[in-house]
């Protein structure tokens, strides 16, 4: 499945390291499908927490999925949406609860979902992803050790639910080797290198096409658990793609292809973009490796008053549409008069951002390793 740093999917193969923007709703927020081909994003993740109440299974079953729903005609991941129900439950334990069975939860008060492993599984079958992530049982690295090791206890579990489900239905539709989509597990443990291996080797043991850094992979100050996320690397034999979920940090990013991540997704760089911060390469990134301590790139705050007369784009080195054709100052002003253009405009520069970023990392030499970011 995956040969010279490719991976294949139904959809299309995927350059690895790949970074996915996160279309949580089915939409990665201000843009179309032109604009993230535009942008030379390879691939986006979605959400099946979010996309079973909005638009709802049945409404994207009947418009033949998620490739047609959203125009997009390359790799789908999907997320299982194991962390929005932790965190929905763990801010307000009214709103469900989560058993061996699976998760309960009314995300508005009102209406009742249940998500269990196997309905899971069925919902991104119907969806059409091209990589199915099992449900699995979050945690925060705060949590205490009793709650991690319930975590690791139910997350097996579930992965064997959800091993199960695929093959039943790879079997029933008949799907080929090219066909099936893939599946990936995600690996829990908290801070406790004893239970992030036990986790692993379980995992491994019921056989995955690629697996999956669980939990929250930040500390409390926001940087970067490299010693954690190090170690599941370790724990998965190289033949396998691991993801990075969750780290969109540019500088995390670079950290994590030094440990032999190759996946990762986020909302951060798109979220930015929107609240007015504007990544951008502090030199020609095809110039040099990119160095340990992440001072290759910075921000740019268009919304700053000392841009109302800047001529020059965004960035030197970008070539995204507005770096192409528009200057920093007219950002500037549409960012001031809060039009719509500027999200769209701003989103672009960050995507391309990102994959131009994806596209220096797989040269060999041009990253800097696992330093903490």
């Amino acid at each position: 499945m995956i040969n010279q740093r490719i991976l294949h999917l139904p959809h299309g193969d995927l350059d690895l390291p790949a970074f996915l923007p996160d279309g949580t709703q089915g939409v990665v927020r201000s843009v179309s499908a032109q604009d993230l081909e535009a942008c030379r994003v390879p691939a986006v993740q979605m959400n099946v927490y979010h996309l079973m109440q909005r638009p709802g299974t049945s409404t994207i079953q009947a418009l033949g999925g998620l490739h047609r729903l959203a125009g997009w005609s390359r790799p789908i991941f999907t997320d299982s949406g194991g962390f929005q129900v932790y965190s929905l439950i763990r801010q307000n334990p009214k709103a469900g609860s989560i058993t061996d069975r699976g998760a309960t939860f009314r995300p508005g008060g009102d209406r009742k979902y249940i998500l269990t492993p196997e309905k899971s599984i069925q919902l991104q079958f119907t969806y059409g992803s091209d990589m199915l992530i099992c449900l699995d049982d979050c945690t925060s690295p705060d949590d205490p050790v009793a709650a991690q090791v319930d975590s690791v206890r139910r997350t097996i579990r579930w992965a064997a639910e959800c091993k199960k489900t695929y093959t039943r239905l790879v079997e029933q539709k008949r799907l080929t080797e090219d066909e099936r989509p893939r599946l990936m597990a995600v690996i829990q443990g908290g801070l406790s290198p004893d239970l992030r291996r036990e986790c692993a080797e379980a995992l491994l043991a019921i056989g995955f096409d690629a697996y999956g850094y669980g939990g929250w992979p930040l500390d409390a100050g926001g940087n970067l658990l490299t010693e954690m996320v190090g170690l599941v690397r370790e724990l998965v034999p190289v033949e396998f793609p691991v993801h990075a979920l969750g780290i969109g940090h540019p500088a995390s990013v670079a950290a994590c292809v030094g440990m032999g991540y190759e996946l990762f997704d986020s909302t951060m760089p798109t979220r930015d973009a929107r609240h007015g911060r504007l990544l951008v390469f502090t030199r020609d990134p095809a110039a040099a490796p990119l160095a340990p301590g992440g001072d290759w790139f910075a921000y740019v705050y268009p919304g700053d008053d000392k841009h109302v007369k800047a001529a020059a784009p965004v960035s030197a080195f970008c070539d995204c549409p507005a770096c192409s054709r528009y200057s920093l100052a007219y950002l500037h002003h549409l960012f001031k008069i809060n039009d719509t253009l500027y999200f769209r405009l701003a989103t672009m520069h960050n995507l391309r951002f990102m994959t131009m970023l994806m596209e220096h990392l797989r040269e060999p030499g041009r990253n800097p390793g696992p330093h903490p970011a």
